[in-house]
Order: structure tokens, then sequence, then C-alpha cells
């Protein structure tokens, strides 16, 4: 199937200079405004220039599209287009703050925000009048792909027990209200929290559940303890690592 045009209506007039390329090595052109693509179709396209690797990377629906510079390229030597679709969109929209852009990755967060649709995104390079073929991802879903951080813990010692307070990574998506989306919205989480007696050197786990305020009581008198936590997704099996130690005395 041949894929439209590439033209970016989107794009204000201005003036894009191209980087030297290593073949030629002195080459330079400057092509002004809109029309900068539409030229550069005129040129054959370079295998070696095209991107390497595109894929993207998630983490907490924070979604990144990244990629590597072709293998005759160094990684400073080209300027990437980005576009984007959603499954089942004919159309490729650019993505304006990465049109032209020096950089090896692009946010394409606020592009992808419905979790449960699957996305595509495709780079191109364009280097002293020459470009590549557009690299393709394969398909997306941020609610299948992104990796979860573990949840930030505070521990308040009450006596001789522990009152455990637990707070999932924030999510960049926003309800209707513009109250940001909880991650158990997404997903039936469960928090696992776990003590290690530093004086035994020995860790159990002290509370499964949904509850984001954990009390953890019967602990060894005059003995230290640290507390770590990880949210686990038990629709598909898949645990986010474990947080940092927060560590108390028992009097």
């Amino acid at each position: 199937m041949t894929e439209p045009r590439v033209t970016s209506p989107e794009i204000p007039d201005a003036e894009i200079s191209w980087k030297p390329c290593p073949n030629p090595p002195t080459a330079m052109l400057t092509v002004m405004s809109n029309d900068a693509l539409a030229t550069l179709e005129i040129q054959p396209a370079h295998v070696s220039l095209t991107p390497q690797k595109v894929r993207f990377q998630s983490r907490n629906f924070h979604n990144v599209l990244h990629w590597q510079a072709g293998s005759s390229l160094p990684s400073n030597g080209s300027i990437y287009f980005v576009q984007y679709k959603m499954y089942g969109q004919s159309q490729w929209k650019d993505k304006v703050d990465c049109w032209g852009t020096t950089a090896l990755f692009c946010d394409l967060t606020n592009e992808t925000l419905d979790p449960y649709e699957p996305y595509y995104g495709r780079v191109m390079t364009a280097c002293a009048g020459r470009h590549s073929a557009w690299t393709r991802t394969p398909g997306f879903t941020p609610w299948w792909e992104t990796k979860l951080d573990p949840p930030v813990v505070t521990i308040i010692r009450v006596n001789a027990s522990l009152r455990v307070l637990l707070r999932p990574p924030e999510l960049p998506n926003r309800n209707q209200s513009g109250k940001n989306v909880s991650m158990e919205s997404y997903y039936g989480l469960l928090y696992r929290v776990f003590t290690i007696n530093n004086s035994l050197e020995k860790g159990q786990k002290a509370y499964e559940g949904t509850q984001r305020a954990v009390e953890i009581e019967g602990l060894i008198p005059h003995s230290s303890y640290c507390v770590v936590a990880e949210m686990y997704q038990p629709m598909i099996d898949r645990r986010s690592p474990r947080s940092k130690e927060r560590c108390v005395q028992i009097p």
C-alpha cells in the first residue's frame, strides 16, 4: 500500500538548515517552510539513513518514542520527523514538536492517552537533501506495555506498631473534571508490603490487598525494621519493582 505524500500544513513558516552528512561530507541544503519534505521527495531514499530500533518506551503511561541513527550517520548528524496514528486510522499525523528534531526521542504521551487503544509511531531521517524511508513501530497499547514504578512508601511508628502509607505513581491521564486518574482506574491492583527484621536478617510479607493504608502489628520490641512495597497486577501477572527501604526502630 502506498503511503500518503508527506506534507505538514501545521508547521509554521521557517527556515530549516540541514546539517552536513557523511556522504557527501560538506553538502548543505536550506529548505524553506512547509515544502521541506516535498522538496526532499525528489531525492532517492537512502537505506543507510533509515532510523533504527524505533520503539515506544512507556513508564506509568508516559509514552516516549525512541530510535537510533541510521548506520551511516553519527547520532547528531541528521534531522528527524515524527508521525503517529491510532490503529484503524488511514492518515498519519505530524508531531509538530518533533518535526525537524535533532533528538533521538519524542514524547507522544498526549497523543497516546487512551490506554486501551493500539498506536503506531514512525520516524524519517533527512540530511543534506537526502531522506530515508519511514521506520514504523509495532503496534503499541499503553495498558499492556507500560511499566509501573513502585509505590511511594511512608511509615509512621505508633508505639510498637507501624502504619504504612502507600502512594502509587502519578499518571498523565486526567478525567473530565481535570483531576489525575489513579492507577487503580486501569488495573485491579494489589499492594504487597514486606517487613524486614534487621536484627534477625529475616523478611516476610506483612500485607497483600487493595488498601493504601496498612497497619502492621506484632513487631519484636527493641528491633530495627525496614519496609518495602510493590504493586501487583493479577490480571496480567505483572508486578512493579520494590520500593526503596524505609526503616524505623521499635522501642
